[in-house]
């Protein structure tokens, strides 16, 4: 066991002015408090907290955090309390211990849901100081090198625990060597046999090859001292766990793998490591594909380093990690080597612990998105593939490398191979077979994507991507979709306006007149005048300031010079060529469409169409009129609607209207009810069934007004057609607590 002087001693090496007293004081207290307590070796409880604060002293952490490693499990186990700590170390110690006994309450391997509340709960208190995270590992750390002391049944759950959460987690904070030493350790009590027979194969490895190890170390050091560049060179062997996952992950046997040994190059600064690179490179040849520069494109997780592969000494194929002595201890310490220093050319002499590593920040933020989420279980999922998992990497059917986050779908990979390619993407071939655009990727999959001239990215896919781009293109596709339905719009008004003042119109007639207009282009007039935001009447008056009215009298037959506009939710809109001050008539806006005229699509009435119903909403079997709305397009009214007596004045923003319905592909539309009912329990149930039962949707439903015998109950509905509609209202009108119904249109 540590005695409590080395512990100080170990501090005072990279710090000289640590605060011993408060070491001192941490280190009586939790002996006071702890007492005679044992753990399961029979070790006095103690122990544990020195080994813990031990492990920080590695990573040259400041003595406050050694003194919380000191405490941290004070108010678990004994009679200490918050209040007390505080009054003695301060509140800031206090808190971290606090946090500390939160995390160790929890119980991450437990049924899915609470074991992912549980999650929540510790990665939120890890967010909020980075020291309670390394007090947590540590912590953790040192229960796995004692775990055999512990009864198999519990050594199990806290193995798996390791292994599913710490040890990703320390990877995901750039600390590696703590992570393969989690997960060795785990590796040993979940499969004990793959364990034993891994490790005594490496061992026979490593025997056989141990000359060879040393000659490559020296071959490359003398090749870089000719060169002129100070390099310190280390071979190292591949941990059982990292083995035993590349043979299951590439179903290989162990003699098929080349790269279990790898060497490590120590330069000083950075234009040194590519340096090293270039020597090599001159010597040796190159594996293709095995390099990766990871100090230009750091990971997430701050690591930094060049991974090249080469044929090297003895022809033995050798991997190389190329780095500084600064990236090696990130590397290696992660987040815990983020450190000021007094002296920039000194990397050993750390002074204060930052919180400010990409990493810690790359945490917090993903906390802070998942920590918002609703079910539990999508948490956890979220959560595993956002925290401990990195990249997968895919290839094009010509072999091209496209690196995505875990979770990417192949719409994720379009947008990532080009805009172009996600814009029309409408289906997806996987390893040759074709796959649903929602299919998560995996590593080493060839993606091929489907394409179609006239596919519109779906609003829908925003919620099914992972990435920025993907989700930034699909918004821009679909701006894109409804200014043009705005813009055809536009135009269809300006021609009705300019043929009924028997004027042409063109496009080019437009750009002379757009700074009159308060545009910079014509697709901008035509995109203001589909919205209602700029006035026909205006355009023809900039393009033609000198005309004077005169009506234009033509007689053709009832459907001749009608512009329709089609709408996917069913709808055909009709401009009438009318002269200005006519408003249509209220038994003509039913006449039909002209199979001859131009249709243009417009997508269905949802928050990106051009098109939406008003107050009351409106059915198929309805006679309906649509009005020109300022910025929102056209809003479809019922004939009776009483909404329509506002736009009496205003005949230019009338827009007659006919039901287009596919009977392949039906739809259901807007309607409301006012029902009154007996004021008495169990109403409401009734009403409820009763509309049930009728296949209709209940949108909304509010109480109006209640009585003391009567209530009204005003009801926003989803029906097929009017037939559906009447049936329902006749439907409702037989229950016996109901006394009225009819229908409201505003």
């Amino acid at each position: 066991m540590m005695r409590q002087y080395e512990l100080v001693e170990r501090v005072q090496k990279y710090k000289p002015d640590a605060n011993e007293a408060l070491l001192n004081k941490a280190y009586v207290y939790a002996m006071q408090k702890h007492g005679k307590q044992t753990r399961a070796s029979g070790d006095p409880y103690i122990s544990h907290p020195l080994e813990v604060a031990a492990i920080l002293t590695e990573m040259r952490l400041d003595e406050s955090t050694i003194a919380v490693a000191l405490l941290h499990d004070t108010i678990e186990d004994t009679s200490a309390t918050r209040a007390e700590i505080d009054e003695l170390f301060g509140e800031d110690i206090g808190r971290l211990v606090e946090g500390l006994t939160k995390i160790k309450k929890l119980d991450l391997v437990s049924k899915r849901a609470k074991q992912a509340e549980n999650l929540r709960k510790l990665l939120l208190a890890i967010s909020d100081d980075v020291r309670v995270l390394l007090v947590k590992l540590a912590d953790r750390l040192h229960n796995m090198r004692t775990l055999e002391h512990v009864p198999p049944e519990k050594r199990a759950r806290i193995a798996e625990e390791t292994m599913d959460i710490y040890a990703p987690l320390a990877g995901r904070m750039g600390m590696q060597k703590m992570r393969e030493e989690l997960e060795e350790l785990a590796f040993k009590n979940i499969n004990q046999e793959a364990y034993d027979t891994v490790t005594g194969k490496l061992a026979e490895l490593s025997e056989r090859n141990r000359d060879l190890i040393h000659t490559i170390e020296d071959e490359l050091s003398a090749l870089f001292s000719q060169q002129g560049l100070q390099a310190k060179v280390k071979g190292r062997q591949k941990k059982a766990y990292s083995v035993f996952r590349k043979m299951q992950s590439k179903s290989l046997s162990f003699e098929q793998l080349s790269d279990v040994f790898g060497f490590r190059i120590i330069v000083d600064t950075e234009a040194d490591c590519y340096r090293a690179l270039g020597i090599v490179h001159m010597r040796w040849s190159v594996v293709p594909g095995r390099f990766k520069d990871y100090i230009s494109t750091p990971k997430q997780n701050d690591y930094r380093s060049i991974h090249t592969t080469i044929v090297g000494p003895s022809r033995q194929r050798v991997e190389l990690q190329i780095r500084t002595g600064l990236m090696q201890a990130v590397a290696e310490r992660g987040v815990a080597a983020h450190t000021l220093y007094k002296d920039a050319a000194s990397a050993d002499e750390a002074v204060v612990l930052s919180k400010d590593s990409r990493a810690y920040s790359w945490l917090r933020q993903t906390i802070e998105a998942l920590s918002v989420g609703d079910n539990p279980e999508d948490f956890l999922e979220h959560t595993k593939l956002e925290l401990f998992q990195d990249q997968v990497f895919c290839f094009t059917p010509k072999g091209q490398l496209i690196a995505l986050p875990r979770g990417a779908t192949p719409i994720d990979f379009a947008y990532a191979v080009h805009t172009d390619i996600g814009d029309t993407c409408v289906g997806a071939k996987i390893n040759g077979r074709i796959m649903p655009l929602v299919t998560r990727l995996a590593n080493g999959d060839e993606v091929e994507i489907l394409r179609s001239g006239i596919q519109v990215p779906p609003p829908a896919w925003e919620e099914i991507v992972v990435t920025g781009k993907a989700r930034a293109a699909i918004r821009r596709a679909t701006k894109a979709a409804v200014r043009k339905q705005y813009s055809g719009l536009g135009m269809r008004i300006l021609e009705r306006s300019f043929t009924r003042a028997g004027k042409p119109l063109s496009k080019d007639g437009l750009k002379p007149v757009l700074h009159r207009l308060g545009h910079k282009d014509v697709e901008d007039v035509l995109t203001a005048v589909g919205r209602g935001e700029l006035a026909s009447d205006d355009v023809f008056r900039a393009v033609y300031p000198n005309h004077q009215e005169t009506r234009v009298s033509q007689h053709k037959p009832a459907d001749e010079g009608w512009f329709n506009l089609r709408s996917a939710a069913g709808l055909i809109f009709k401009l009438p060529g009318l002269a200005k001050t006519q408003k249509p008539a209220k038994r003509s806006r039913m006449i039909g469409p002209d199979p001859d005229m131009a249709a243009m699509p417009i997508r269905g009435v949802d928050d990106n169409s051009v098109v939406k119903f008003g107050p009351g909403g409106a059915v198929p079997g309805d006679r309906i009129v649509g009005i020109l709305e300022t910025g929102s397009g056209i809003t479809i009214y019922p004939i009776q609607s009483p909404e329509l007596t506002k736009f009496d004045d205003e005949p230019s923003r009338w827009v007659d209207i006919r039901w287009d319905i596919d009977e392949n592909n039906k739809n259901r539309f807007p309607a409301r009810i006012l029902v009154t009912a007996i004021n008495a329990p169990g109403t409401l149930a009734e009403v409820s069934q009763g509309i049930a039962t009728s296949e209709t949707n209940i949108q909304n439903l509010s109480m109006v007004s209640v009585a003391a015998d009567f209530t009204e109950m005003l009801i926003d509905l989803q029906v097929w057609d009017l037939k559906h509609l009447n049936q329902l209202i006749t439907q409702l009108k037989g229950l016996g607590s109901v006394s009225t119904v009819e229908r409201i249109y505003q």
